[in-house]
């Protein structure tokens, strides 16, 4: 079984009447697509090719789940999604792990553009991949935190995939060594944006540490834009555009990798 090392906790956006919405789950992965129906099998058969290149890859070396610390091992015919996975974690010194959700959300999205989708959304458990061609509200829940009001993130249309990914040292089976109620990262390079969450995440540690939290990912050029939430306090860097967003809990899509 492969272990998680990102969250459950974020994804609330609205829908044009033309997309479907549709929850699949292949074993311990659990993902919400959204786009228009004749797109969604593409995502299936990505989400199902992922999982069986990274499980035969994992039988090989079973270290490569467990590690939380820079991947260093080098393979011969590596899968593209354990390569990418290798490339985003290692940016930021942590197990490749913690990219798993968000390749292969991206991953799946690409092969709906492959076949045509401009509008593509894909939830792996809090870890978003998307490309729209219509304005986007993305909520993040938080769990009990005290910032008073729902948030969301206006995503505005764009003809290149993106990903807003999350994690939480207190919501959802992340393995986070901080404890921010969410750490949300933007940017073009999904599996980038996944490790990034995991990494920033680490680093929060109350209020104080929010401005030294986000020094991991200053200077990373793919990487747009950074919310952290803790408790009442709201912390942002790079470009974000927060709106008041209601809580939808349907919305919400629970998944282990």
């Amino acid at each position: 079984m492969l272990n998680n090392h990102n969250t459950m906790h974020k994804t609330d956006h609205n829908q044009s009447e033309k997309h479907t919405r549709e929850r699949f789950q292949l074993k311990e992965t659990i993902v919400t697509i959204t786009s228009e129906k004749r797109y969604i099998p593409a995502a299936k058969d990505a989400v199902r090719s992922c999982r069986s290149d990274l499980e035969n890859f994992i039988r090989k070396d079973p270290f490569f789940a467990i590690t939380l610390d820079k991947y260093r091992s080098v393979h011969p015919n590596t899968p593209e999604i354990a390569g990418r996975m290798i490339e985003a974690a290692n940016r930021f010194g942590i197990g490749p792990m913690s990219a798993v959700a968000g390749t292969i959300a991206s991953m799946a999205v690409e092969a709906m553009v492959d076949a045509g989708a401009t509008y593509a959304i894909v939830d792996n458990g809090g870890d978003i991949a998307m490309i729209n061609d219509e304005t986007v509200i993305v909520g993040i829940y938080a769990g009990e935190s005290a910032t008073g009001i729902s948030i969301g993130l206006e995503i505005e249309p764009t003809d290149s995939i993106i990903g807003i990914c999350t994690s939480s040292g207190r919501i959802g089976h992340s393995i986070s060594f901080g404890n921010a109620d969410a750490v949300t990262i933007l940017s073009g390079d999904v599996s980038l944006a996944d490790a990034a969450a995991t990494a920033v995440g680490n680093a929060v540690n109350g209020e104080a540490s929010i401005e030294e939290a986000f020094s991991i990912v200053s200077g990373v050029e793919s990487i747009t834009g950074c919310l952290i939430i803790i408790g009442e306090h709201i912390g942002v860097y790079g470009s974000v555009r927060i709106v008041e967003a209601p809580q939808r809990p349907e919305y919400i899509t629970g998944a282990w990798i």
